[in-house]
């Protein structure tokens, strides 16, 4: 809960793609609230309010946390923690957590309310799952286990994989652009939403086995030509759900 409090503190719009909605708790903003015809998502009447005094007296302590996060002079994980630490005896806890309840309750009516936001929630989390299991496969040494107890090694390990797998996606990105461009030159007609939909998290061509040469390290690549003969203007103009992958992603 305290991450979405954190989460709007810092400026970000969390929204999280929501599977078992059925079992989470919406809050009330006070005993009288009542509503005509959602009553029964915030279960009995009464209970599950929010506590408005908590967080007028801890605001100055929540803002304080923000901007030290802001600024670099602690990590949100280290900060949440901390704050996980005797939560129940910790003020400023107990006012994040209430904040992230009124965040949640919100974020959880518009996920409701809103199809086109479904979608788009949908499709970038799904972007989101392709990229972490890539990146896995990716990292197939020792089944991507991080043995090392060392967190700087445990660092530089988690680096030297982000660092690989875009390499790999940039190398697919570059292939699937100079295929349409052959494709292009022998006459055919590319569909912007058939290249839209293609994946450049694309496996079945990379050996994680075999022999490795480093002789060309040292020569320079040719300059990298973004620019492709289709036009994209018709897909801005729709619903972002309704693209699953772009040359911009």
């Amino acid at each position: 809960m305290p991450v979405f409090a954190l989460a709007h503190l810092l400026g970000f719009d969390l929204m999280p793609r929501i599977r078992n909605w059925k079992g989470l708790t919406f809050y009330r903003p006070s005993k009288q609230s009542e509503y005509v015809h959602i009553d029964s998502l915030f279960g009995e009447p009464g209970k599950n309010v929010i506590d408005w005094d908590l967080i007028e007296s801890q605001f100055r302590h929540l803002m304080k946390v923000a901007v030290s996060v802001r600024e670099g002079a602690i990590s949100s994980s280290t900060l949440l923690k901390r704050l996980r630490s005797g939560s129940h005896k910790n003020s400023t806890y107990t006012a994040f957590r209430e904040v992230g309840r009124v965040i949640r309750t919100v974020q959880l009516l518009r996920y409701l309310s809103d199809a086109p936001l479904r979608r788009r929630v949908t499709a970038a989390t799904n972007k989101v799952e392709s990229f972490n299991r890539f990146s896995q496969r990716v990292g197939f040494g020792n089944q991507g286990v991080l043995a090392d107890n060392d967190p700087i090694e445990q660092e530089k390990a988690t680096k030297f994989n982000a660092l690989l797998t875009n390499a790999v996606i940039f190398h697919n990105a570059l292939d699937i652009a100079e295929i349409f461009r052959q494709l292009l030159e022998e006459g055919w007609e590319i569909d912007p939403e058939d290249l839209a939909h293609i994946s450049p998290y694309l496996t079945e061509h990379i050996k994680r086995f075999g022999e490795y040469s480093t002789h060309e390290l040292g020569i320079q690549p040719e300059a990298y030509d973004p620019k492709l003969d289709v036009d994209f203007t018709q897909l801005r103009d729709q619903d972002p759900a309704t693209s699953g992958f772009s040359t911009a992603d």
